[in-house]
This record gives structure tokens, sequence and C-alpha cells, in this order.
């Protein structure tokens, strides 16, 4: 009798623990589920002193305020919902509150001096999860794209067939974009970087850069001309640190100061001084239908050192496409390359430069990079060149 009513305790004492446990976990859960979804929340988040920088932006943005009323909190953006990307995201942003206590972004100098790193952290882990935080308001099935401005209804096909996601054209909705220049220089350190790693051997070369040409090996002498960025040269030889090669291009009649890279195309390729000038040697001409201009097609022979100079193209090309990107979506979208033709190029280009950070040379070989891949080039511009 006793060994029964020992069991029937033991059995009443298990399930009175089975209870408390399953109510300790309820309630453990509940509160953590609490202290998440409020430490998610707007109030939350601007609460502390380093994040009015931020806030200020972010009101001034149309995710803040706009027609349709609709706004977009933090956590929106910030913090994704899938569970294991959520509690990921939870114990990272443990470090803003080290950040916090540390003073590290406690001013505006501070701020600035932190923006572009934190702004890279942001868009790296969008474009790691394909914005999944964007697509959780916006996605390409639910657009109706006629309806869209004409710059949206132009571009969304586009990334929609080239498997684009969100953060590469739109970097710049919610905050101002960080002063870029640190982003181009380092751009331009790898272009070094391609260029002293150029075989020796290369047949086919492009300047990396503006870069003066002479008209023999002596390169003490005044420099008779200069190439613009992505200008195409055949070498003919090489002499310890100089390159001699061909450049080719065309020359509207008339206007023998420059070659341009295509006829009709207003894409600087060569600038030349006089003498350079005499030395052109002209392989045929045709005459533009549209405008009746005769345009020849004309080569130079030149010398250059080879610090600049890299056997393909590509690399400028990535180097410009970081810079658009970067710097060109503070605004707008990123503006597909095949929406103005070479010609058309020049303006976009001289009309935004006021609002970037870009360099003149930047901007030259952005140019360059546009007007390559206008909607009036061929696809294998840079080949073709």
């Amino acid at each position: 009798m006793n060994k029964e009513k020992n069991k029937n305790t033991r059995r009443w004492r298990g399930l009175w623990i089975l209870l408390a446990g399953a109510l300790l976990g309820a309630f453990l859960l509940a509160g953590t589920a609490t202290v998440m979804h409020k430490t998610s929340d707007t109030e939350f988040c601007i609460s502390c002193h380093a994040m009015q920088q931020p806030l200020a932006e972010y009101q001034g943005s149309i995710h803040f305020q706009n027609a349709k009323g609709i706004r977009a909190e933090c956590a929106d953006c910030h913090v994704p919902h899938q569970p294991l990307d959520y509690l990921k995201t939870k114990v990272m942003a443990l470090k803003d509150v080290w950040g916090e206590a540390t003073g590290k972004i406690d001013t505006p100098e501070k701020y600035e001096s932190h923006k572009l790193a934190m702004a890279q952290s942001v868009w790296e882990t969008l474009k790691k999860s394909d914005s999944a935080t964007c697509r959780s308001c916006h996605s390409f099935e639910a657009m109706d794209v006629l309806a869209q401005r004409t710059e949206a209804r132009q571009q969304h096909p586009v990334a929609i067939k080239n498997g684009e996601t969100c953060i590469d054209c739109h970097k710049g909705v919610a905050h101002i974009l960080p002063d870029m220049s640190e982003l181009a220089a380092s751009g331009a350190s790898e272009l070094a970087n391609a260029a002293a790693n150029t075989p020796g051997n290369a047949t086919t070369l492009y300047s990396t850069a503006t870069q003066p040409f002479w008209l023999s090996m002596d390169s003490k002498q005044h420099n008779a001309g200069n190439l613009m960025p992505s200008t195409k040269l055949s070498v003919v030889s090489r002499e310890g640190e100089m390159v001699e090669a061909e450049v080719s291009g065309w020359q509207q009649d008339g206007v023998s100061e420059v070659f341009y890279a295509a006829a009709g195309k207003r894409i600087l390729s060569v600038l030349l001084g006089e003498e350079a000038q005499s030395k052109i040697k002209t392989l045929s001409s045709k005459t533009d239908p549209g405008t009746g201009l005769v345009w020849s097609k004309v080569v130079l022979r030149v010398w250059l050192p080879r610090q600049q100079l890299i056997d393909k193209p590509e690399p400028i090309w990535h180097y410009a496409a970081e810079m658009m990107s970067a710097n060109c979506t503070g605004c707008h979208g990123l503006t597909a390359l095949d929406r103005f033709n070479a010609n058309q190029w020049i303006g976009v280009v001289k009309g935004m430069a006021p609002r970037t950070s870009l360099t003149q040379e930047q901007l030259r070989v952005l140019t360059q990079y546009v007007q390559q891949h206008a909607s009036d080039m061929p696809s294998d511009a840079a080949a073709a060149q």
C-alpha cells in the first residue's frame, strides 16, 4: 500500500515539475519574444545618442514620409524575418551597444569618419540576402511596372532579366550616402595592382588613367599628347619600362586635335599636340549619311611607360561600375547604361558630377564607361574600340 502511495506521489510530483517547467519555458519564451520585439522597434533604435544623425537622415527620406502614408520602420530594413538570420542580427547588434558605451560615433565628425564602413557593412549584408528585407515590402512579382515612372519602367525589367537585387541600385533610399572618395581611391589602387601584374608579353593594352605619351623613347621631353582612360593600344615593341604602341581612332574632318573611339561618337580617346598631329596616318574615310560629316580612320605610333597599362578592359569597367553604383544611387536608382546614347551621356555626367565627390580623373573613367556601353555602341564595345 505504501509503495503504491509513494508511486502516485512521485507521479504527481513529476507532473507538477513538468507543468512548472512548461510554465517557466512559456514565460521565458514570451519574455524573450517581448524583449526581442521591443528592442527592434524604432523608438528603441533611436534612443541611443549616436542614432540622432541617422534618424535625421531617415526622417528626410521617402521611407519615413510619402504620398501613400506607408512608413518603413528601422527593423523593416535592418532586421531580417528568417528565424536564424533574425537571431544572428540581434546577437550582432551587441556591438552597437558597445559602440554607444564607448562613444564610437557620438559626434558628427566620428559619425562621418565611420559612415562609409557602416554603409558597406549594410550593403554587403543586403547583397548576400538578395535584399530580403527590401523584398518583404517590395517584389518584382507584385510590381505594376507600366504604372511606374519612366526611369523605373525602363530599368526594372533589366534588373529582373539580369537577376539584380534591390541594393544594387538603391543605396541611398533611407540615409544620405557617405563620402565615396575613399571607395574610389581603393578601386584606383586595385587598378594599379592589376597594371603591375600585367604580363610582359601582352600584345594589346589599355590605359587605366589619363596617360601622357611621347613620339620617341625619351620621356624627359615634353609629352606629345594624352591618352584617355580605357584607350586601346597595339604593342609594337618594348624597351625597359617604355612601350611602343599604335593607337587608332576616328577623326572628324577639320578636327585634328583629337581621336574619337568611334565614328560620329564624341568618345574622346586621344588628345594630340601639334607634333603628334603631323605624324598621324589616315587609313580610310567615310561620310556619315545623317550629318554629311567626313570621318577618317587614323593611327598614330606612340611611346609611353607601362605602369598604367593593363591587358584587358574589364578591371577598368569594374572600377567605373563601382563608382557609378556608389555615387549615383543617392537620388535615384542606378541608370541603365543603354538609357542614353554615347553623345547624350556627356551631358548627363556633367550635370550629375557636382552632386558627387568624384575627381576629374574619376569622372573621365566613368564617362568612358557609360559612353562605351551606351545604347548606340556594340555590346563588345571594349573590343571594338
